[in-house]
């Protein structure tokens, strides 16, 4: 199923289905990035707002973009504040921020669907200022390894989501490309013994 149509149908229930992956993503997005200062922060496929409310807690300005009119919806019932901006957009043409805006820019489970990711690399060093963050949270190559892909269910039918593998070296390899240096890698886990493939893997990059 391609990517719009599918999250316009998820958007209904995203929020109230048992989704490991999305929780996960959650707690751990601001585990990791309580430590960082940010005031601009640019975030890409912010889907329903789960994330968006955090980032509103923190910077002063919020710039969220998304394809997905109806999760978009969703996201502004949530979150309605004078310093957070909502915009339809589509990540792989250029996007309607202004360059050199974001202290952070942020995409959580987002790069799985796209196919080429040095062009988004592209656009995140221009959107970023001077020693500005990238942080990605995605599905972990490992488990894509063993076939697990984004889906949901409507109406007792499963959709399976289109999406692509990227290796861990891919996300390395366009980083350096567009002068962006790692500052961390993490990998999170179902349970605590870390026993099972891990379920999600963490960047944060910087500009330089």
């Amino acid at each position: 199923m391609k990517t719009e149509e599918a999250y316009n149908q998820w958007a209904s229930q995203y929020d109230t289905n048992l989704n490991k992956t999305r929780d996960l993503d959650q707690k751990k997005t601001r585990e990791i990035l309580k430590q960082y200062d940010f005031k601009n922060v640019l975030e890409l496929g912010c889907g329903s707002g789960k994330n968006t409310t955090y980032f509103a807690e923190r910077a002063q300005k919020v710039i969220a973009i998304d394809f997905s009119e109806k999760m978009l919806n969703l996201a502004q019932e949530k979150i309605n504040l004078k310093h957070v901006h909502f915009k339809k957009a589509n990540l792989l043409k250029i996007w309607p921020v202004e360059d050199s805006f974001a202290d952070l820019i942020s995409v959580n489970l987002v790069l799985e669907h796209i196919q080429d990711l040095n062009n988004l690399f592209q656009q995140v060093y221009r959107k970023l200022n001077s020693k500005g963050l990238f942080y990605i949270s995605e599905l972990h190559p490992f488990k894509q390894y063993i076939g697990s892909k984004a889906r949901f269910e409507v109406d007792d039918k499963v959709h399976v989501l289109e999406t692509f593998t990227h290796h861990i070296s891919d996300f390395i390899d366009a980083a350096n490309f567009n002068n962006l240096s790692l500052v961390d890698l993490q990998e999170s886990f179902d349970e605590e013994t870390k026993e099972t493939v891990p379920r999600l893997i963490h960047f944060v990059f910087q500009k330089y």
